[in-house]
């Protein structure tokens, strides 16, 4: 599809398709060089870009996600590119945002909208839990609900409550809902652009203390692998990653742990300890197959979030490993999480947040001696 420009003249509009056109052409030349330092922003955004061209049903709404390009400039550059008919921004008012979702996709659209800050979702939970997760069970199967809601959440920036929730466990307990969050600028790309396809409604968990990470990629080798997978009918979802191999324990983690996982496991090599990292990636599907395949190797355990410990999601993972490798398990699982408190001060957040002192103590207490 061409992209289109929505202005308020002629003149207006000549630039701002001359200014789209231009940033095209540099990003394709860009890509052209092969790999290079991506953030994890720039993969979000290309993703939702090539969601827009592909798709015309595809379309972002939500608060300051327009002119201005959201608040992590993760929307940058998309009205400008397709209009404001594409890509526009709305009253601050989260439940109205997702309930004219709902409607959109009942009607063929596949919007994706953004909650400007986890918690700021909290007054469209009626509308989530109500209606985006029961629709496509309470109408037999006979209407879909290709939505996506991307939700920026964790900590790690100095923001303050409100800001900072970590709610994956509120959507992962919600049947009927898919929970996606990556923590690679790769998995960033190709997760968004898999949730864009899905006919069910996808919660886009967005690690915000990850957005301005950078890997060395290749957006136009990423474009062209997910339109063979798609063509093929193939998909990551429901498939965990081993991000780091080893054979003394496995570290568990997702999202904005899985960095955290990984310096734990480059800490703990420096003591003669081989930990294996393993990248849950979506939530809901959970992949217990690679999951507990690490388990049952290493036979010792570490779960990995920010969120609270109690009725969490690490809670969940430490019951499903349990029930499955309970007979291969040397010592009993550990978790290190944030506290069960509300979120800190900015000033205090470190002492909060899972780090790798913490990761090392819990390893250290997986009974070695025996």
């Amino acid at each position: 599809m061409s992209p289109t420009v929505t202005t308020s003249s002629e003149a207006n509009g000549n630039v701002s398709a001359a200014t789209a056109r231009a940033a095209a052409s540099a990003a394709a030349s860009a890509e052209a060089a092969g790999p290079q330092p991506v953030t994890l922003a720039k993969a979000l955004n290309t993703a939702l870009a090539d969601a827009m061209h592909a798709d015309p049903s595809v379309l972002v709404f939500g608060e300051d996600v327009g002119m201005l390009g959201g608040v992590f400039r993760i929307t940058d550059g998309l009205t400008a590119t397709f209009g404001e008919q594409r890509c526009f921004d709305t009253p601050l008012a989260e439940s109205g945002i997702v309930g004219m979702a709902v409607g959109m996709a009942i009607n063929g659209m596949r919007p994706v909208i953004e909650m400007q800050f986890d918690a700021f979702a909290y007054p469209a939970f009626e509308q989530i839990v109500s209606h985006v997760a029961k629709m496509h069970n309470r109408t037999k199967g006979a209407v879909k609900l290709p939505l996506v809601i991307r939700v920026p959440y964790g900590g790690g920036i100095g923001g303050v409550e409100h800001h900072c929730d970590s709610s994956e466990s509120y959507y992962a307990h919600t049947a009927g809902l898919k929970v996606f969050t990556p923590a690679t600028v790769a998995d960033g790309y190709r997760m968004l652009r898999e949730a864009i396809d899905s006919d069910d409604p996808v919660m886009f968990m967005e690690p915000k203390k990850l957005y301005w990470s950078k890997d060395l990629v290749d957006l136009s080798e990423l474009r062209s692998a997910h339109s063979a997978a798609a063509s093929a009918g193939q998909s990551s979802e429901g498939r965990a990653a081993v991000a780091r191999s080893g054979t003394d324990a496995t570290l568990i983690a997702y999202g904005p742990s899985v960095p955290t996982a990984l310096a734990a496991a480059e800490a703990a090599a420096l003591e003669g300890r081989s930990l294996e990292v393993i990248d849950v990636r979506t939530i809901v599907p959970f992949d217990d197959v690679t999951v507990c395949e690490s388990v049952r190797k290493t036979g010792r355990a570490v779960v990995i979030a920010e969120a609270h410990g109690f009725a969490s999601v690490s809670s969940e993972i430490v019951a499903r490993v349990q029930e499955r490798c309970f007979h291969y398990l040397a010592a009993p699982i550990r978790r290190v999480t944030g506290f069960d408190i509300p979120y800190p001060a900015p000033k205090l957040e470190k002492y909060y947040l899972p780090g790798v002192d913490r990761i090392l103590d819990a390893v250290d207490d997986l009974q070695w001696e025996n």
